[in-house]
């Protein structure tokens, strides 16, 4: 985790704060190690670590499976989701005040959890990702409840071209009254992406307006791919 965090504390913040501003992603690059992405991706199989499992194709939400873990999280995650979360409070209070939303997030991630208790949202949302040839992720967004970050991260736990092709991260930005603009991404292994779980405040010729955004992930073509998701706020269910 000293490695991590060290990388964490080298990221020159107010260039993400910049591109998140200006496009609603950023992807910090080489933050975990390898060897921590092999430790996360075998965790996958021990399903005493999960709270659920889900099969995409029974909700139609794509093709692939997914499993939340359950509290305690493990140390590496909570750190990671403590300190990344910290880090971002300020770009997501920025928003907030650019579109009037009469909401500003706390500075420590246990407050945001606390809030979230107090709107019956008990259950951890960090998830694990598995896709294997065929899969995809249908367009969505990541709310599970009234209280919701507006900002979330990506974890990507192995290498696209070698252990498996396709499977880009595809976000939509839809701004009002327009077509929407889809951005494709092919972080690699030990890359986090940070991108806009909502909505995101984009300058206008009257001020601020709100660009929906939502995300998921196009269809792999062979072997298999692997990511964490770092939601900061949990969820009702």
């Amino acid at each position: 985790m000293e490695a991590i965090l060290d990388r964490l504390q080298a990221t020159d913040w107010d260039r993400v704060a910049g591109m998140m501003h200006e496009k609603g992603y950023a992807v910090l690059s080489d933050i975990i190690p390898e060897s921590v992405c092999n430790t996360l991706i075998n965790y996958y199989p021990e399903d005493k670590r999960y709270r659920k499992k889900v099969v995409m194709e029974r909700y139609r939400f794509g093709q692939g499976e997914y499993k939340y873990f359950d509290y305690p999280l493990p140390d590496l995650i909570q750190q990671l989701r403590t300190t990344v979360y910290e880090k971002l409070v300020p770009i997501a209070n920025l928003w907030m005040k650019a579109l009037q939303i009469d909401r500003q997030f706390p500075g420590k991630h246990e407050e945001l959890l606390a809030l979230c208790k107090a709107n019956n949202q008990l259950k951890p949302t960090v998830l694990v990702l598995n896709y294997s040839e065929g899969g995809f992720n249908t367009l969505h967004q990541d709310l599970y409840g009234d209280v919701f970050f507006p900002i979330q991260i990506v974890l990507f736990l192995n290498e696209p071209e070698e252990d498996y092709t396709g499977g880009e991260f595809v976000l939509t930005e839809q701004v009002p009254r327009a077509q929407s603009k889809a951005i494709v991404l092919q972080p690699k292994r030990g890359d986090m992406l940070i991108f806009t779980t909502n909505f995101r405040p984009v300058r206008g010729t009257k001020g601020y307006y709100r660009v929906a955004m939502k995300h998921g992930v196009s269809e792999v073509r062979s072997g298999k791919r692997y990511t964490m998701g770092i939601i900061f706020h949990d969820a009702i269910s």
